[in-house]
């Protein structure tokens, strides 16, 4: 059981690595993405991606369930920093949420975004 709950974490991780690439991010965004500001309501209400809708990390099973957002649905998460968004992007795997992409940081994403 020690070395499931290890190899489990070490995977996690490892997915967590893989995330956090903005140009991804915003090519799926840009496929019509569902994007997920996962900061608290003041930080979303002091500035946020367009079209993003506000789930704080510690709610996004519950919202989603609430929502009735499907498995199958394509998500973007984003935080400050992209440790939030690893959580939310953790919670929402073990959900079965297949298509779920730590965005990280929303700096980050907002530079890197090209005015249109």
């Amino acid at each position: 059981m020690i070395i499931f709950a290890l190899l489990s974490l070490m995977v996690s991780q490892l997915a967590l690595a893989a995330d956090k690439d903005a140009k991804v991010a915003w090519t799926k965004i840009d496929a019509g993405a569902m994007v997920v500001d996962v900061r608290t309501a003041e930080e979303f209400a002091a500035g946020h991606l367009e079209n993003a809708i506000n789930i704080p990390f510690e709610e996004i099973a519950v919202e989603f369930k609430k929502r009735g957002i499907a498995k199958d649905t394509s998500v973007v998460l984003y935080c400050r920093s992209g440790r939030r968004s690893g959580i939310a992007f953790d919670t929402l795997v073990s959900e079965g949420y297949t298509k779920s992409y730590n965005g990280g940081g929303f700096q980050t994403l907002s530079q890197f975004k090209k005015p249109q």
